[in-house]
């Protein structure tokens, strides 16, 4: 099975280099599942419907979030109806919508998606690896499921390598969200699942972490907040990672993406 992740899509310069690249990224690639870091596509913060609709329209299988995954209060009214688009996984029970979801791809295999929260850093939630771990024995690799993507939105590289390596041997790819940049530790693991620590975003790269430099440096160098964040509006790099995976559902390779903007472009090779 062949599936890209896309990481981080932040406002309207990330939506638009999605909606040029990804239809071609499907056929060059021959992907048979696609799936993208929403939580940032409003403006930066959040997601709506109409956006969701869009990604689907362009081929987008799943959408999974993060830290920001309520900050459009509109989600609340459709993730309920909405399967395709994942909030975290280890919020406290009760929370609307689904954390993890079990989808057909185009070849027809099961896939099962989960997107979890990190703790380090960030307003703790419930424990991330004992959420993963319930899903992942829930819905076996190799049994219930075809494939499985483990979308660790966290702020420290620590916890994503180490959720990386609770699921070795259990999942297809663990990959990391939520720093937007993109990292070069692309690799398969021993036992045999894929890992990137960061997808990178799907930004303007001549940013600060895809916001207007204006405000973020206001705040580093004279510790005053001032207006809130925007995006930055220049061309954006549609940046992921593309998987394939053999019979046992484990990685037979990983490939970082890049294509557009600023960055230097990597597109596999078919």
């Amino acid at each position: 099975m062949r599936i890209l992740f896309i990481g981080d899509i932040v406002g309207k310069p990330g939506r638009d280099v999605v909606t040029a690249e990804l239809p071609r990224l499907i056929d060059g690639l021959k992907l048979d599942f696609v799936i993208v870091n929403g939580e940032n596509a409003a403006g930066g913060f959040g997601l709506t419907r109409a956006i969701a609709n869009d990604f689907f329209a362009l081929g987008v299988d799943c959408i999974t979030t993060g830290n920001h995954w309520a900050d459009q209060r509109e989600i609340l009214s459709f993730i309920n109806d909405e399967d395709r688009v994942l909030r975290p996984s280890n919020l406290p029970a009760g929370a609307p919508g689904k954390g993890a979801n079990l989808f057909q791809a185009r070849n027809g295999q099961n896939v099962l998606v989960v997107s979890p929260l990190g703790r380090v850093f960030m307003e703790p939630q419930d424990d991330p690896f004992a959420s993963v771990d319930a899903q992942l024995n829930a819905c076996p690799l190799g049994e219930a499921a075809d494939a499985i993507v483990v979308d660790m939105h966290a702020e420290a590289t620590s916890e994503k390598m180490a959720m990386g390596h609770f699921c070795d041997g259990r999942a297809s790819l663990v990959v990391g969200t939520h720093q937007h940049i993109p990292t070069g530790d692309a690799q398969i693991l021993p036992g045999g699942t894929a890992y990137q620590t960061d997808a990178g975003a799907c930004a303007d790269y001549d940013s600060v972490i895809g916001m207007d430099k204006f405000e973020p440096l206001n705040r580093f160098t004279r510790k005053l907040p001032g207006n809130r964040f925007t995006p930055a509006l220049g061309p954006a790099t549609l940046c992921g990672v593309f998987v394939e995976t053999n019979a046992k559902g484990l990685a037979a390779r990983i490939d970082p993406v890049r294509v557009g903007g600023r960055l230097k472009q990597t597109i596999p090779e078919i």
